[in-house]
């Protein structure tokens, strides 16, 4: 009797962002230290402090969407809001989280990384709604003006891996992946200016 393979690339995420977690903490700490003493301020400080929120919000969201999640784990709404809240804060895209009760956390790194694959085709800003009911989750993206390269898409929905994936759209074959583990099956639907996704 073998064990299951472990999954070397969630590992290595959950790594990353585990090691990087802790010396962010400590410079937004030393920012806020520096503020309260008064030895420095100004534009500098700010940009700084604004920086490693940035840093950490990015980081929060990496761990749930590239670490590894069992389904023992779980999640409440308030800290996936305040996941989400930091990182879209001062940005074009807002999400809309509905689901109220905790989750289980490889179900939330699911949601994550259908957000990332759907924040990719909105590059100029908009609204992202999630809900879910039952298990079946829905996402429903609205923008002015949307970019969807149906390449890019097609490795998402149909396993097409012939187009080159650069580093920054990684999410696209994680998620057929992920799905694929979890039994479930992703229905896409297109608009023009519209993407409807539910698994």
């Amino acid at each position: 009797m073998t064990s299951a393979q472990p999954d070397i690339a969630a590992l290595l995420g959950s790594r990353i962002c585990h090691d990087l977690i802790s010396p962010l903490g400590a410079i937004s700490n030393g920012v806020e230290l520096l503020a309260l003493t008064g030895e420095a301020k100004g534009p500098e400080l700010e940009l700084i402090s604004e920086s490693v929120e940035n840093a950490n919000a990015r980081i929060r969201y990496f761990r749930v969407a590239y670490g590894a999640a069992s389904p023992d784990q779980s999640m409440s709404a308030s800290e996936i809001g305040s996941i989400l809240g930091d990182l879209t804060g001062s940005t074009r895209l807002k999400v809309a989280w509905r689901p109220e009760s905790d989750i289980p956390r490889d179900q939330a790194k699911l949601a994550f990384l259908m957000l990332q694959c759907l924040e990719t085709a909105m590059p100029w800003g908009g609204a992202i709604e999630v809900t879910r009911q039952n298990s079946r989750w829905s996402f429903a993206a609205k923008s002015d003006r949307m970019k969807i390269g149906a390449e890019l898409w097609d490795v998402l929905s149909r396993g097409n891996a012939e187009r080159q994936i650069a580093a920054s759209e990684v999410q696209f074959l994680l998620l057929p992946a992920e799905l694929k583990a979890a039994g479930r099956s992703l229905s896409l639907v297109f608009g023009e200016n519209t993407i409807d996704a539910q698994f």
